[in-house]
């Protein structure tokens, strides 16, 4: 499904002009469905609801952004905006942008979305910046049921060939706050590196903290 875009601007915008423009080419190509544009001065109302600070402002499907973008960037983003690989990317441009507020809101929108969150952990190619990032995201649910109903990926996760996602595992295993968590936790009791047992075993004494 091909997204559509609403887009923010104001007189004067150095970069609205390129945008517009990017987006309409993108509307005659097939990749965005429409554009609707409006004038942030003039609804100054509407603008703050969708939290509009600066121009351009730009929602493409699920995603908001902001500033200068280049046609080949809008045109990418169109094409992820219906696609966990997307919602992957853009979660990662947020936290790489120190934007984890932001990141936050766009999870809590959507439960499936903490799925793509543990995909990331698992790719061992992310930065370690995004990598606490994610794992901040996920922490936020503690105890919460959306946590406990990932214990079977968590439990996939501890089987993996990385340590460090073993260890990311281990510590949201202990933060489910479930007894179905205490099996692939013991398991990882006498894993092969040290930093994931001493995860596994502190996750284990806040399970019976938690009982």
């Amino acid at each position: 499904m091909r997204p559509a875009a609403l887009l923010f601007v104001t007189p004067g915008c150095v970069h609205c002009a390129a945008v517009k423009q990017a987006l309409a080419t993108l509307v005659r190509e097939g990749a965005v469905a429409q554009v609707i544009e409006v004038d942030a001065t003039q609804q100054p109302e509407l603008a703050a609801q969708h939290g509009v600070r600066s121009a351009p402002w730009l929602e493409m499907g699920p995603f908001t952004l902001s500033g200068a973008q280049t046609l080949a960037e809008l045109r990418q983003w169109a094409a992820w905006a219906e696609s966990e690989a997307g919602t992957a990317h853009y979660l990662e441009h947020l936290l790489r942008g120190g934007e984890f507020t932001h990141a936050r809101a766009f999870v809590v929108a959507d439960a499936a979305r903490l799925q793509v969150l543990l995909a990331m952990l698992a790719d061992t190619e992310l930065g370690i910046d995004v990598r606490l990032g994610v794992s901040a995201l996920l922490e936020r649910y503690a105890g919460h049921a959306r946590l406990q109903a990932l214990i079977p990926e968590l439990s996939e996760m501890t089987r993996h060939a990385d340590h460090r996602v073993r260890a990311d595992a281990a510590h949201l295993l202990g933060l489910t706050g479930s007894a179905a968590a205490r099996k692939p936790l013991e398991l990882l009791r006498v894993d092969e590196h040290e930093e994931v047992r001493e995860i596994a075993h502190e996750a284990l004494a806040a399970l019976a903290h938690a009982d």
